[in-house]
């Protein structure tokens, strides 16, 4: 899930297309690689539909009656949280090498193999509440729509190989110091930019910064690390604007 951190070192498994060359440091970081405040937002917007939906199931429908059937949605209520915090606080695994002749990445989201499980057995276990509860009272039923979707959303990543692929995220991507035109810093993501000149296989040029993600209070050793390799290029300390894919403006 999106909280578990990794326990394992990936570094020494990754498949260094320089491995070769004298490594100067490496590390590996688990970060929210992307606008962490739409995604924000996007799990507010959850918790707000989610919430009117057990005030009408609940007050409305049923009558509020504090009885063991209210307290039972209490608690799937909150449980559904972990969750949509599964889809909208996704991180990613990064590792990072860095050589004399440039750096290099790899990085992949995995929460993909553990968010079907459970909404699979969210699905299962709150339907089973749901149909106990009906017997009480057939108002209940209303509330089958909500595992249904799970059930459903689950169903549609475990076949979806292509969906499997996008969310994973996989990524992997090396440079070479004298192509970067710019460092930037941003202390408070401890995110280091540097901006390279992309060619398009349709012929358009563009500018932006590729990403690396260092680790609480190390930002300012890789940033001289990577300065003295590019002494010639400017550098700079600001907000960056990130995007998903280790981009940056």
């Amino acid at each position: 899930m999106w909280f578990v951190q990794p326990r394992k070192n990936y570094i020494p498994e990754m498949l260094w297309e320089c491995i070769d060359e004298p490594e100067l440091i490496s590390w590996q970081v688990r970060v929210r690689d992307y606008n962490t405040l739409a995604a924000n937002l996007a799990f507010f917007g959850f918790v707000v539909i989610e919430g009117l939906f057990f005030y009408y199931l609940l007050f409305v429908v049923r009558g509020f009656e504090f009885d063991f059937l209210t307290k039972g949605f209490f608690v799937l209520f909150f449980l559904l949280w972990p969750v949509a915090m599964s889809m909208t606080h996704q991180t990613s695994i990064i590792v990072y090498r860095l050589t004399d002749k440039g750096y290099e990445m790899f990085s992949w989201k995995p929460q993909i193999d553990s968010v079907k499980p459970v909404m699979k057995w969210t699905a299962i276990i709150s339907g089973i509440a749901i149909l106990i509860a009906a017997f009480f009272d057939p108002a209940f039923l209303l509330g089958m729509l909500g595992p249904a979707g799970f059930g459903l959303m689950a169903l549609a990543m475990g076949n979806s190989k292509s969906y499997q692929k996008l969310a994973r995220g996989e990524d992997h991507f090396s440079a070479s110091w004298s192509d970067v035109e710019e460092v930037a810093l941003w202390r408070k993501r401890r995110l280091i930019g540097l901006r390279f000149t992309f060619h398009l296989d349709n012929g358009v040029t563009q500018n932006g910064y590729r990403t690396l993600y260092c680790k609480k209070g190390e930002e300012d050793k890789c940033v001289e690390l990577i300065r003295k390799k590019v002494s010639r290029v400017p550098y700079v300390e600001k907000k960056m604007e990130v995007f998903e894919g280790g981009m940056a403006l």
